[in-house]
């Protein structure tokens, strides 16, 4: 297949993308918005304002067996065209990892692809660019947290990234940037290092061939569906160009012996990017095993979870919720 055609289906959320980035909450799911208790600018770039939302850990929480939970950058999702910070959508993911003990910080980043209609190979600089830039807010985002670290009862030493789709690109990209030392990364202080990486449904953009770490990555949590159509679980390829799905990420790992735990859903497609709050329990044992207490666990496993719900079960129950087919 033209390598046009499969980035275009890879990459670009159409309708039915926006469907499931922005679906309904499961059952006994709590709806209501969950309020930021404090809301920062973080950077003022040329188009905009950058902001970002601070939920702290509940009351009585934060450790666990006598070490601190970390510190959850979160970036939204929606192709790098449309998404929210505050979206409520992303309120009973937020409200459940503050009540087993984890600071969420939601951040605002650029839409590099705003307006776009399309990618295919001959706008893989547009798209370069725009994961560029969302990075590039990440690490602005990243420099405030450390220098209010004390202020924000933030552990510097213990940040984990996460995001959801377009979120879950950029994230990845981050820390493959931050261990191979680029220009991008050189905003961050010397020797800093994620704690750890959550991606849902993410993907790396490299334009040297396959993958290498100049430095070990961060431990890396990939969930992802294997019959995603719009962020590839395998990879794009077309010369030295790459487009790396989760599934070509474990690989690369599993060679050079870097931590990782890979979920693979089996017979589910994007709708795992926007299953946040159903696969809390997986983030949760993550943080706990390969963060908190450096087992360096890897887990490869293939899961069939009848809580993530279905492509088509999403875009009914956004249809009845709001009456509309968005």
């Amino acid at each position: 297949m033209h390598m046009r055609h499969i980035i275009l289906s890879s990459i670009v959320p159409a309708a039915a993308a926006v469907l499931l980035l922005a679906s309904v909450p499961a059952s006994g799911q709590e709806t209501s918005p969950l309020v930021p208790d404090a809301t920062y600018k973080f950077a003022q770039r040329d188009t905009c304002e950058l902001f970002l939302d601070v939920y702290n850990p509940a009351s009585g929480t934060g450790e666990e067996d006598g070490l601190r939970m970390p510190t959850v950058i979160f970036m939204f999702g929606g192709g790098f065209m449309s998404g929210e910070r505050d979206a409520p959508y992303y309120s009973s993911w937020f409200r459940e990892m503050t009540r087993n003990g984890c600071r969420v910080v939601s951040i605002d980043y650029r839409l590099g692809l705003k307006g776009a209609t399309k990618v295919g190979i001959g706008q893989v600089n547009d798209l370069e660019n725009a994961i560029n830039i969302a990075v590039e807010d990440l690490f602005s985002a990243t420099v405030f947290l450390l220098d209010n670290a004390e202020s924000l009862g933030i552990d510097p030493d213990n940040i984990v990234i996460s995001g959801s789709s377009a979120g879950a690109i950029s994230v990845l990209q981050a820390d493959y940037e931050l261990n191979n030392s680029s220009v991008l990364a050189s905003e961050l202080p010397a020797g800093f290092r994620y704690a750890g990486v959550m991606s849902f449904a993410g993907a790396i953009l490299s334009r040297s061939g396959l993958l290498e770490y100049a430095t070990e990555p961060a431990p890396t949590l990939l969930l992802h569906g294997t019959e995603d159509r719009l962020v590839t679980y395998k990879q794009i390829k077309f010369f030295n160009i790459g487009f790396f799905g989760s599934d070509r990420i474990a690989s690369r790992f599993a060679r050079f012996g870097y931590e990782y735990n890979i979920l693979r859903f089996t017979g589910h497609g994007h709708e795992v990017a926007s299953s946040m709050y159903e696969t809390t329990d997986y983030q949760l044992a993550f943080i706990r095993e390969n963060i908190l207490r450096k087992s360096r666990r890897i887990i490869d496993a293939t899961i069939s979870d009848p809580d993530i719900p279905s492509g088509d079960g999403i875009s009914q129950s956004r249809k009845e919720l709001y009456g509309d087919n968005r």
